[in-house]
């Protein structure tokens, strides 16, 4: 189980903050932006020819991000499990966007999927499997965030990089991971080997 109810945390968030960052939980529309600009970064100019899938989408704004940076995917699509959030990413981007269970559902196939923040406040085992089925349904990789520290009791999951590079072992991929753009996060690609 979440350590709290995803669809509160969200729907609770947004009441008070409205279609904003702070609406997603994050600290900061700045905060939110460096995320993207790693992702961004790792992705780099295969995105163009490529299909992604934005697992957790919230509002679409990697996809506005990403527009803004003339850098879109030849196809974009976004899963998440909160309707209000699906609905204004649609109105925003006229984009797809599905109501996913990531951890349940069938997930289609994709080039890339990205993960910001979508795994924040699921518990362990949740987190690994989100990963594994993440990784699993791409067929170039899966770049996501983690807040990075001592796992914690509270509302946040934390991790450490070397946690996820033992738990990816058995994929058969290579790790990239990125530090330092910001305190107590840090980003992974799990790059399909046939990609190197």
């Amino acid at each position: 189980m979440p350590r709290i109810d995803n669809a509160s945390f969200y729907e609770n968030a947004i009441k008070r903050y409205g279609c904003t960052a702070k609406g997603l939980n994050w600290n900061s529309k700045m905060s939110q932006q460096v995320r993207f600009s790693v992702l961004h970064e790792l992705l780099g100019d295969d995105i163009s020819t490529s299909k992604l899938i934005d697992a957790g989408c919230g509002f679409g704004d990697f996809y506005l991000f990403l527009q803004q940076k003339g850098c879109l995917p030849r196809k974009y699509i976004g899963y998440d499990m909160v309707d209000e959030m699906l609905f204004v990413a649609k109105k925003r981007t006229k984009q797809e966007f599905y109501k996913c269970d990531i951890l349940s559902h069938p997930l289609e196939s994709a080039d890339f999927y990205v993960a910001s923040g979508s795994m924040n406040i699921l518990s362990r085992f949740e987190t690994f499997l989100f990963i594994r089925r993440c990784f699993e349904a791409s067929t170039k990789g899966f770049i996501f965030n983690l807040l990075k520290g001592e796992n914690e009791d509270g509302n946040f999951n934390y991790f450490l990089p070397h946690e996820i590079e033992a738990y990816v072992a058995d994929f058969g991929c290579e790790v990239v991971i990125k530090e330092g753009y910001m305190d107590g996060d840090f980003t992974v690609f799990l790059k399909k080997e046939k990609q190197c």
